[in-house]
């Protein structure tokens, strides 16, 4: 093991027991390093900067699973290309428009497609569902979704960092599809009472 390599694993046994100079120490040591190796799988700074800074915060919180017998910054390397691949994995998808994000929710709700028809007047209904998620949620998906703007023109929009807009979209968007998932659960449920009292 190098001389810097037990450098780092005595700065990381001292940042897991709350040392905050020892986080510091490895942050910066790091810290440049990390962010072009995220940049050159992610090819975008705004998401670079986010990852990386994710890498770290991850790193330091799961400090004890951290084994001194390997070099620290092979681990910390390790999280940073896991967090980067599960970032691109789920990035990959096309950008959709508003019928496009009805549909792919749908699909997800593992739901009969032939059971469940939503068509363009039924826009009103899922409008209202919005209205049951925060304001700023409802502010971000209704300008993604429903005028089309991109995450750059959201972020000027906004005025909050195109990072914090790319995380709040994806937290929104899936609390917003399972407001939509249980809507369309409740409607087949009434279909079929309704269809049962007929009998």
């Amino acid at each position: 093991m190098s001389d810097d390599q037990k450098d780092d694993r005595i700065l990381a046994q001292k940042a897991k027991k709350g040392d905050g100079l020892a986080y510091a120490k490895l942050f910066n040591r790091y810290k440049d390093t990390l962010y072009y190796m995220v940049y050159k799988m992610v090819n975008n700074k705004s998401d670079a900067e986010d990852l990386t800074a994710e890498a770290f915060d991850r790193a330091f919180r799961n400090l004890h699973q951290y084994d001194p017998k390997y070099a620290f910054s092979t681990w910390l390397f390790s999280i940073a290309s896991n967090h980067s691949i599960d970032f691109i994995r789920k990035h990959k998808s096309k950008q959709a428009n508003e019928s496009q994000v009805i549909e792919d929710t749908i699909q997800s709700t593992e739901l009969n497609p032939e059971e469940v028809l939503i068509s363009q007047q039924q826009i009103a209904q899922i409008r209202e569902l919005l209205q049951q998620l925060r304001p700023e949620y409802q502010k971000m998906l209704e300008l993604r979704y429903f005028k089309g703007f991109s995450y750059k023109e959201i972020a000027e929009e906004l005025e909050i960092p195109i990072g914090t807009i790319k995380t709040q979209l994806s937290r929104a968007k899936a609390k917003f599809g399972k407001l939509i998932e249980e809507q369309l659960s409740e409607n087949i449920t009434k279909k079929s009472e309704k269809k049962s009292k007929k009998k």
